[in-house]
């Protein structure tokens, strides 16, 4: 059962935080700190979670890292201000401030999708805060206007509000012009950020919001950070998810430590859809920063 924290993000937002570790007591020192990607929550990171707290050490005297997951301002828990920033600072201030305050660093960031952005470029700024990085399935790439378009006119198509939890897990899995064949994980992604209304199921984070903080980044590349993080880093994709092999190698060669690891038969959700293949994937690079 994970512990909520709260925490205070730039311009006052409140976040809520997650404490994954085994045991009652919060572990003093370096730890974890998972990032999720756009329309995520925290508690998404739970099926892979088991591959970090059981990284103990070469000898098994260590005691699992402490291992926190953060929703981000406008997901989960976390507050949803409409006049809060969503940008690209505000964050990355956002992860600087959870790692400070609740004394996680020098952190090791896993981040997917958008969290893995805003972990490579809190490590470029703050390399005092950051160990070790894990990027999963995310592009340096620009995705452009068009990119933005599409989703936009994506969430105008969902057929909001869902009748049901069952209805809203169907289409997400099965009938979103989007899905090319049924991926059940994908449905029970987004089931898991529905909340039930008077009229139906709605998801908890605004879409306009969300296309607002994707507006920050999608339009431009990320070479330039992230060609300036110097801690040791993964880079992890799904063999069908969005970030292409050659991009990824592309990305290795980039990182001053860059790693490579890809996870077969696997969409964007690697960690989610596949948590096992993840833990095996991620495990041996976790398990050489966690302990060295």
């Amino acid at each position: 059962m994970a512990r909520r924290l709260d925490v205070t993000g730039a311009d006052g937002v409140r976040l809520a935080a997650w404490d994954f570790t085994p045991g009652a007591a919060p572990q003093a020192g370096p730890g974890v700190l998972l990032l999720h990607g756009l329309m995520g929550h925290a508690a998404h990171w739970a099926p892979a979670v088991g591959s970090l707290t059981t990284a103990t050490g070469r000898d098994g005297a260590q005691p699992p890292p402490r291992t926190v997951a953060l929703d981000q301002r406008g997901h989960g828990h976390s507050d949803k201000p409409p006049t809060a920033a969503f940008t690209r600072e505000a964050y990355v201030a956002d992860a600087a401030a959870t790692v400070e305050q609740l004394g996680l660093g020098p952190v090791t960031l896993i981040g997917h999708s958008m969290g893995a952005l805003t972990a490579w470029q809190l490590a470029a700024e703050r390399p005092d805060l950051v160990r070790a990085l894990v990027i999963c399935d995310m592009r340096a790439s620009a995705l452009g206007a068009a990119s933005q378009r599409e989703w936009r006119d994506w969430f105008r198509r969902w057929p909001v509000p869902f009748p049901s939890l069952d209805a809203a897990r169907r289409w997400f899995g099965e009938d979103d012009p989007w899905v090319e064949r049924p991926r059940p994980a994908r449905g029970a992604f987004f089931a898991e950020v529905m909340a039930e209304h008077p009229d139906g199921w709605r998801p908890v984070f605004d879409p306009e919001q969300m296309l607002t903080s994707r507006e920050t980044w999608v339009h431009d590349a990320h070479w330039e950070s992230l060609a300036q993080v110097r801690c040791p880093t993964l880079v992890v994709r799904g063999l069908d998810g969005e970030l292409g092999r050659a991009e990824a190698q592309e990305m290795v060669r980039v990182l001053p430590h860059g790693a490579y690891a890809e996870i077969p038969d696997a969409g964007h959700l690697l960690h989610y859809e596949h948590p096992d293949a993840w833990r095996e994937a991620v495990g041996p690079f976790l398990n050489g920063v966690l302990t060295s």
